[in-house]
């Protein structure tokens, strides 16, 4: 798995995605706009995270495993793209935050069973070529009760469609992207011994920055009431069926309740 090439927030461009291209994106409105509802969403979804291992799957350049470390997870970040890593780790090292980046592939992690408290997968199974192993790689190094939070782009939605468009003209990263559902999300890791309690649609407008204005307000009440025409879904629960206190306790409170945003050796 490479970096996060297919965040619903991330340009779907036709070259390979560099840490420079997300710079660009993310000064954009439509950027800013997106990505700030999706980790809104994330945040809630993960839960309280202080003091936790929480381990971030195909971590891009950093930034959400930046923002997991501030609220003080011991937070490890994996990606397939040294120029990627170098940048995460860049980024760790100027904000002083302390955090680890490990080179290797969702598919065959590095870990023992049961590492971490938390594994978070944002827009990584839709790149995948063998979903149902980087899934059971998640769980797997998730200790028992452990919390799995699954990102990932929704079938359903115009982003969806441009870019199905953009796979048939050829582009290479659109052309072999998966789109999903969420009660496939949810099925596929409810088959793995995740007991799901969570599930939520974000970004339901299409990809023009003035309408992602207009709507973001409205995002997070239409994330609770239906995931058709999220453009990016989540979906979070506990390993067998175990509840964390602190998750039970965190997802009654609302998104914007949450943040805005030592080493750890598995």
């Amino acid at each position: 798995m490479s970096s996060r090439v297919c965040n619903a927030s991330a340009p779907a461009a036709h070259v390979v995605v560099g840490p420079e291209t997300y710079s660009r994106w993310r000064e954009t409105t439509l950027g800013a706009v997106t990505e700030a509802l999706e980790h809104r969403l994330l945040h809630r979804l993960v839960s309280v995270i202080e003091g936790k291992r929480v381990l971030d799957l195909g971590c891009g350049d950093g930034l959400f495993t930046w923002t997991l470390a501030t609220r003080g997870a011991r937070a490890v970040g994996i990606d397939i793209d040294r120029r990627m890593l170098r940048a995460a780790a860049a980024r760790a090292t100027r904000a002083r935050v302390p955090s680890r980046f490990v080179e290797g592939r969702v598919e065959h992690l590095p870990f023992r069973d049961g590492a971490f408290d938390v594994v978070v997968a944002v827009t990584v199974l839709c790149l995948v070529d063998d979903i149902d192993t980087a899934a059971r790689e998640a769980v797997r190094v998730l200790r028992p009760g452990g919390r799995l939070v699954i990102g990932d782009l929704g079938r359903w939605s115009t982003w969806a469609a441009v870019r199905r468009v953009r796979g048939w003209l050829g582009a290479p990263t659109w052309k072999r992207a998966h789109f999903s559902t969420a009660a496939e999300l949810r099925a596929l890791i409810e088959s793995l011994g995740v007991s799901v309690d969570i599930v939520r649609g974000s970004v339901y407008y299409p990809p023009v920055a003035a309408l992602a204005r207009l709507m973001a307000p409205a995002d997070h009440w239409l994330g609770a009431l239906t995931t058709a025409g999220a453009a990016f879904i989540g979906v979070a629960g506990n390993k067998n069926g175990g509840v964390d206190r602190s998750s039970r306790t965190a997802l009654s409170q609302t998104a914007s309740g949450l943040p805005p945003t030592a080493d750890f050796e598995p």
